[in-house]
C-alpha cells in the first residue's frame, strides 16, 4: 500500500471515530456536575433562587408576587454565579494540568472550547427552566390578587434570557482569555469595583455606560431596554463575551500543554 493511500486511509478512519460536537458538549456538561467545586455551585444557585423566592413570599407585597416578578428574581441566582462554573470549566483543566489528557483525545482544540461553550448555553437553558419553574410555583402558592400576576412580557423574558446565558458565556470567555482560575474569579467580582471607581473620574462618564457591564447588562433583568440602552448592552457584551473569547481561543490553540 502506497503512503497516500495508507495516509488517506487514516485520515478518513479518524474522521469516523473523532467524537461528534454534540458528544464533546455532553462530556464537557458532565464536567461541571462531576467536579465538587461544580456540584456545590450549582447546589448553591439553587438553594439561593429558593431561599430568594421564600424571601419574597413572607416580605414582599402582591406586586411583589406576580410571576413577572418571581422569575425576575429566580434568575438572578444563576446570572451572578454561573460565569464561576463557565470560569472554571475552562481553567481548572489548565491549573490542574489535565488539558495533555484532553488535547491527546481531541487535538483540535478550537473543537474543545466550542464544546464548553455550547456546555455553557445547555446548562445556562436548564438554569432557566429551573427558574421558571420555581417562579410558577412560588408565583401559585403566593396567588396574588393584582392584574397580569400571570402575564411576562416577552420582551423582558427574552431580555432575562439572554442575560442569564450572557453571564455563564462570560465567565467561559474569563476562563479562556486568562487561563487562570484564582485570577478570573477575582477580576470578575472587582469588576463592580473597579467600575464604580472609573465612573467617579468625570473623564470617563460618557466611556464607562459603553463598557460596564453591571450597568449595562444587569439591566436587562429591569425593564425592556431603549435602542440606546440596547447598543450600551451590545458593546458591553463585545467587550466581556466576544474579545475575551478571541483571545482564549488565540491562546488554548498556540500555548504549550504540560
Amino acid at each position: 500500500m502506497s503512503t497516500a493511500v495508507l495516509e488517506s486511509h487514516l485520515s478518513s478512519r479518524d474522521v469516523e471515530t473523532r467524537p461528534s460536537l454534540l458528544r464533546l458538549t455532553a462530556v464537557e456538561l458532565r464536567k461541571m456536575v462531576d467536579t465538587r467545586a461544580g456540584f456545590w455551585l450549582l447546589l448553591s444557585i439553587f438553594g439561593l433562587t429558593v431561599a430568594a423566592l421564600v424571601t419574597a413570599y413572607f416580605a414582599g407585597g402582591a406586586e411583589d408576587h406576580t410571576f413577572e416578578q418571581m422569575f425576575v428574581l429566580a434568575a438572578f441566582p444563576s446570572a451572578l454565579l454561573l460565569p464561576i462554573v463557565g470560569i472554571l470549566l475552562v481553567s481548572s483543566e489548565w491549573s490542574n494540568r489535565t488539558t495533555l489528557i484532553t488535547f491527546t483525545l481531541v487535538p483540535r482544540r478550537a473543537r474543545v472550547l466550542a464544546a464548553k461553550v455550547g456546555a455553557g448555553v445547555v446548562l445556562a437553558s436548564i438554569a432557566l427552566v429551573i427558574a421558571l419553574g420555581l417562579a410558577a410555583l412560588g408565583a401559585a402558592i403566593a396567588q396574588p390578587d393584582v392584574d397580569g400576576a400571570w402575564s411576562i412580557s416577552p420582551q423582558l423574558f427574552g431580555q432575562l434570557t439572554l442575560y442569564v446565558i450572557a453571564s455563564m458565556l462570560m465567565g467561559v470567555a474569563f476562563g479562556a482569555g486568562l487561563l487562570s482560575s484564582p485570577v478570573a474569579i477575582v477580576l470578575y467580582f472587582l469588576m463592580p469595583m473597579g467600575a464604580i471607581a472609573v465612573s467617579a473620574i468625570p473623564w470617563f462618564d460618557g466611556v464607562v455606560p459603553w463598557l460596564d457591564w453591571w450597568s449595562s447588562v444587569s439591566i436587562l433583568a429591569d425593564n425592556p431596554l431603549s435602542s440606546t440602552e440596547w447598543a450600551h448592552a451590545g458593546t458591553s457584551l463585545a467587550a466581556w463575551v466576544l474579545l475575551p473569547l478571541i483571545v482564549g481561543l488565540w491562546r488554548i490553540t498556540r500555548s504549550e500543554v504540560s
